[in-house]
């Protein structure tokens, strides 16, 4: 169990890291894909809501160190964000490429649903992503078009990141 936390959390950091300090920093793009998001969500799909809502919160207290964001607003938003992927994870299965392209295009809409909402308490605060917007497409389109390949790729690592309980014998 400490393992597939532990697993979970470096895998979220260095995503963290790389959307922050790499994508953040390329020219080109209109947006920054959220990678720690996606990487989040296929954590979260495979282990349950408890260790979704937990790693949830880490990695919004990942991206709010390292944005400058005021301090627990990713965290909410990815503790439910987590919780919710977690709880439809045992119902789903996430092999193929549709299933995870969905998710990562559902769990985007959700983050800008719940921005929104937690915007309309403190305007001044955040900026916001209108969800009919070009870079919420363009966010969105990212997400569809990377959820699969992260899903399969940390696929690679669920020995590691699978809860014991998880794991198919």
């Amino acid at each position: 169990m400490f393992r597939s936390y532990a697993t979970g959390i470096i895998v979220l950091f260095a995503a963290a890291i790389i959307e922050t300090a790499i994508l953040s920093n390329i020219a080109l793009l209109p947006v920054v894909p959220d990678i720690l998001l996606i990487s989040h969500i296929a954590i979260a799909v495979k282990n349950g809501k408890v260790q979704g809502q937990t790693l949830g919160f880490v990695s919004g207290l990942f991206l709010d160190m390292l944005t400058g964001v005021p301090l627990g607003f990713n965290c909410l938003i990815r503790t439910i964000i987590g919780y919710s992927a977690g709880s439809i994870g045992t119902a789903i299965n996430t092999t193929g490429i549709f299933i995870p392209a969905v998710c990562g295009v559902l769990a985007t809409l959700l983050k800008a649903l719940l921005t929104w909402l937690v915007s309309l308490c403190f305007p001044a605060l955040i900026n916001t992503l209108s969800v009919f917007s070009v870079d919420f497409l363009w966010e969105a389109g990212c997400a569809l078009v990377l959820s699969p390949l992260l899903f399969k790729f940390l696929a690679l690592f669920d020995g590691f990141i699978l809860m014991p309980q998880r794991r198919v014998r």
